[in-house]
């Protein structure tokens, strides 16, 4: 509700989520503000799938687990993924297909998009052109907000894992 109430006030066009549960809760009040035929979701920014470890409780061998693959994808390992997971690469790919259906509605010129953590990470690679293995330098906490200028075929990063909606 926070996220809402910072940002109501901008005319979005159009409201992009995945395909997850958690995302369409975080813009509800945007999609029935805005109508439901405003509102797309896209498998492309579905979170990483994390396979065995998908929905498991957090234990020193699972943070083991995940630390030892991040640091791999940090060193460009990025075909690596947890058993029955997806790696960064093939996020990559469905991410690219995503982004391509959001540049061809050119004449949505405010867009929200709502996604997951690791996702959001290798989108924002994709979106300013950045090796995957950069994806730890956008961190983010739940709600942040990313925010990004489009023109002439490249995207510009203008506001960087805001929170200031959260404080109050």
């Amino acid at each position: 509700q926070a996220f809402y109430n910072a940002y109501r006030h901008i005319a979005f066009d159009r409201i992009y989520t995945s395909t997850l549960k958690r995302t369409h809760q975080t813009a509800a009040p945007f999609i029935q503000h805005l109508g439901a035929d405003k509102w797309t979701q896209l498998l492309g920014l579905d979170e990483l799938d994390w396979g065995l470890f998908e929905g498991q409780e957090s234990t020193a061998e699972t943070k083991a687990a995940f630390y030892k693959i991040v640091t791999a994808w940090a060193n460009g390992d990025l075909n690596l993924r947890f058993e029955g997971g997806e790696s960064p690469l093939e996020v990559h790919t469905r991410q690219k297909e995503a982004l391509d259906a959001i540049l061809t509605q050119q004449k949505d010129q405010q867009v929200l998009i709502c996604m997951h953590g690791r996702a959001i990470r290798l989108f924002l690679c994709l979106l300013l052109n950045k090796d995957l293995s950069e994806m730890d330098n956008f961190p983010h906490v739940n709600l942040s907000l990313y925010r990004l200028k489009y023109e002439n075929g490249k995207f510009e990063l203008l506001d960087f894992n805001n929170t200031d909606h959260l404080n109050g």
